[in-house]
C-alpha cells in the first residue's frame, strides 16, 4: 500500500471512530505531542495526547444525540516521511444540517512517519463563519481585522 493510501486509510478509520465514539481508535495514530486547534476553545489549541483525549468525551456525547461526522472529500499528499491532508466533513445534528445544508467542517492534518508508521502530529478543525457580512466592511478586508 502506498504512503498516500496508508494516510487515507488512517484518516478514514479515525473519522469512523469519531462517529462511533471509539476513543481508542481515535487516539491510536496520534503523536504523544499532538497539537490540535478545534472549533471550540481554547483558542491556543490543545497540546499533548492527554489534553487531546480530554476533548473527545463531550464530542461523543453530542455525537450520540444523532449528529453526523462523515468525510465528504479527502485530499492527501504524502512524501517519504511527512504528509498532510485536508478534508471536508458533514458534521452536525439533523437540525444543524437542515439550517445550513451546505456547511462543512474543514479538517487539516499534518503527519510524520515514525518508525515506519504514520502518526498525526497536527490536527485543525474549523467551520466557516456564516455570520452575515456587515455591508460597511464586506468589500474592504482590512476593515474586518
Amino acid at each position: 500500500m502506498s504512503d498516500e493510501q496508508q494516510v487515507r486509510t488512517l484518516i478514514q478509520a479515525w473519522a469512523a471512530a469519531a462517529h462511533d465514539g471509539d476513543l481508542g481508535t481515535v487516539l491510536a495514530d496520534h503523536s504523544p505531542d499532538i497539537v490540535m486547534f478545534d472549533v471550540s476553545l481554547p483558542n491556543e489549541g490543545v497540546r499533548g495526547i492527554a489534553a487531546y483525549r480530554d476533548t473527545w468525551p463531550p464530542f461523543f456525547q453530542w455525537q450520540a444525540s444523532g449528529a453526523v461526522f462523515q468525510i465528504e472529500s479527502l485530499d492527501v499528499t504524502a512524501g517519504a516521511e511527512v504528509a498532510f491532508a485536508y478534508a471536508l466533513l458533514r458534521c452536525g445534528t439533523p437540525a444543524d444540517l437542515a439550517r445550513h445544508p451546505g456547511q462543512r467542517l474543514r479538517l487539516t492534518l499534518g503527519l510524520r512517519k515514525v518508525e515506519g508508521r504514520w502518526t498525526v502530529t497536527h490536527e485543525h478543525h474549523s467551520f466557516p463563519d456564516l455570520t452575515p457580512a456587515d455591508p460597511a466592511t464586506a468589500t474592504d478586508p482590512a476593515a474586518r481585522s
